[in-house]
């Protein structure tokens, strides 16, 4: 055995690599410690086109209960925010965005979804620029490609509310985290105090990812070896400025908490984890496939060396983030129902950034997972009805020749009205069980389960129908899918069958219309029943 024979052979030339098949050299690319820079110029562009075809099959689908109320509440003028947002329970800052969207293009479905798929689009290369600056270019393009795809953000990329933006700034607050007290990196305090402080004011549910950053902060104090003064200097500087700029907020909040909540939301089980994990990225296959790769990859980092060091305390650090803050979340819910799958976007932005450094480490596997959820997300069937949401606006439609000139419309569910102003926009006058309805385009939650719990036909109901003249016409409009818990959803349904039983008996009123157009192939389904008074 000569000395040559144990050198390390050399690389391929550039000829010998051009012989191989394509799939070979795409592989060896994704594989490889780096990616040329015109290279991930491309695949972003790439992933741009592909996320935007994906995302805008739906831009034309009629509201929801939420959207409408979204709508609802931006249509007013921004000095009338804040007391607006005592009645409902949320922070201001997508309202605001989306106040001033809809006055550059206006209200319609395709215009204000159109904002929510510009924060997605955002997204793609925000991940790219979050997973390469902390783990390099092929986390990044990891993170890219699931940011892109993502079923959750190709879901409310197409849904006036507030989750794609909160998606995109938790993907900045968990990088500038891991920038700021695992890398030490203290240019990028600013940005963690500005995306955090951003989410705060999008979601309530930030308040969790902001009291995980602060437990995950309180791990690296204790994790780094002394001097600890300039790490201990940083988090009091950056929590402190967050905390202080939430302040005005506060009051409003506290009042919120007080008085408003989900009372449509029950307590989550224990498999609301992974059913929530299972929302996200698209199913059940999707999620094992990314954990399995994902997994494998995290677990090979070792401590032999700084960088490594460094590359599993910023994964144990995203770790807290995205999984802590579900944890939290869950916990939360459990004492006051508060659980829906969709605030689950503040753990999309630490999630991402963990899976897409797993991917990067797993080698060949983490390409074999991507492919394999990527065609489970390009091949998922979608909707394409406009009514797949609800059909509150083709119902409207239905019925709205045969309302006449001033219409009483009654909702057995409360939330709803604002939807059907939306959709009813020459009606003024709207009422539920909790009431008559000062303004429709919002809906107060204050008390508003106690208000319910204390409705009667003969309280609320019958002085609505005393002020419908000879002649005038009622809109009664009720849900056709009911649940038997939690309570609120006990008392719409009661309402909605006590409700219909009156009308049809009252003696003064006859029926002259119903209307349930695309009950089936609706998420949330409505029924139309259109009376008259008689003369």
């Amino acid at each position: 055995m000569t000395i040559d024979s144990l050198r390390t052979p050399a690389p391929p030339l550039p000829s010998e690599r051009l012989q191989e098949p394509w799939h070979r050299r795409a592989v060896t690319r994704l594989t490889s410690s780096t990616l040329p820079a015109p290279a991930i110029g491309g695949l972003l562009l790439a992933l741009t086109l592909v996320s935007l075809v994906l995302r805008i099959g739906q831009l034309n689908f009629h509201y929801w209960v939420d959207e409408g109320i979204s709508v609802g509440i931006s249509s007013h003028p921004l000095s009338q925010l804040p007391t607006l947002l005592r009645e409902d329970g949320s922070p201001p800052l997508y309202y605001v965005l989306l106040h001033f969207w809809m006055s550059l293009f206006g209200r319609g479905e395709v215009a204000t979804h159109a904002l929510s798929l510009v924060f997605s689009l955002i997204a793609i290369p925000v991940a790219y620029w979050a997973g390469a600056s902390l783990s390099g270019r092929r986390t990044g393009a990891y993170c890219a490609i699931l940011t892109a795809g993502l079923p959750f953000l190709t879901e409310y990329a197409q849904e006036a509310r507030m989750y794609s933006l909160l998606a995109l700034l938790s993907l900045l607050a968990a990088a500038s985290f891991v920038h700021v007290f695992v890398f030490r990196h203290r240019r990028y305090l600013p940005l963690f105090i500005v995306s955090l402080t951003a989410a705060l004011y999008t979601h309530n549910w930030a308040l969790f990812l902001g009291l995980t950053s602060f437990i995950a902060f309180l791990w690296c104090v204790w994790y780094v070896p002394a001097p600890r003064a300039g790490l201990l200097r940083d988090g009091a500087l950056a929590f402190g400025v967050v905390a202080l700029l939430y302040l005005p907020w506060l009051p409003t909040l506290i009042y919120q908490a007080r008085h408003t909540g989900a009372p449509w939301a029950l307590p989550p089980v224990v498999w609301s984890l992974t059913q929530g994990a299972y929302f996200l990225v698209g199913g059940r296959g999707a999620a094992m496939a990314l954990l399995l790769a994902a997994g494998t990859g995290l677990t090979a980092i070792r401590a032999g060396g700084q960088a490594d060091r460094l590359s599993r305390k910023a994964a144990v650090s995203l770790a807290v983030l995205g999984v802590g803050t579900l944890l939290v979340a869950w916990l939360y819910a459990k004492v006051t129902p508060a659980w829906a799958f969709r605030y689950l976007a503040v753990i999309v932005g630490p999630l991402i950034l963990l899976v897409g450094m797993g991917l990067a480490r797993s080698a060949k596997l983490g390409i074999v997972a991507l492919v394999l959820v990527c065609c489970f997300w390009v091949l998922d069937p979608k909707a394409t009805s406009l009514d797949s949401k609800s059909n509150v606006a083709s119902a409207a439609r239905a019925v709205s020749s045969r309302l006449g000139s001033d219409p009483l419309v009654l909702s057995t569910q409360p939330e709803q009205v604002p939807d059907l102003a939306y959709y009813l926009p020459h009606v003024t006058r709207f009422g539920t069980p909790i009431g008559p309805v000062p303004d429709p385009r919002v809906m107060d939650w204050r008390n508003a389960l106690e208000r319910f719990r204390r409705t009667s036909v003969h309280s609320v109901l019958v002085p609505m129908l005393r002020s419908v003249s000879p002649g005038e016409r009622v809109a009664l409009v009720v849900p056709m899918n009911y649940v038997k818990a939690p309570e609120w959803m006990v008392l719409i349904h009661h309402s909605s069958t006590t409700w219909t039983r009156y009308l049809k008996h009252d003696r003064q009123f006859t029926l002259v219309k119903t209307a349930d157009p695309h009950a089936y192939s609706s998420g949330l389904p409505v029924y139309i029943s259109v009376f008259a008074r008689k003369r």
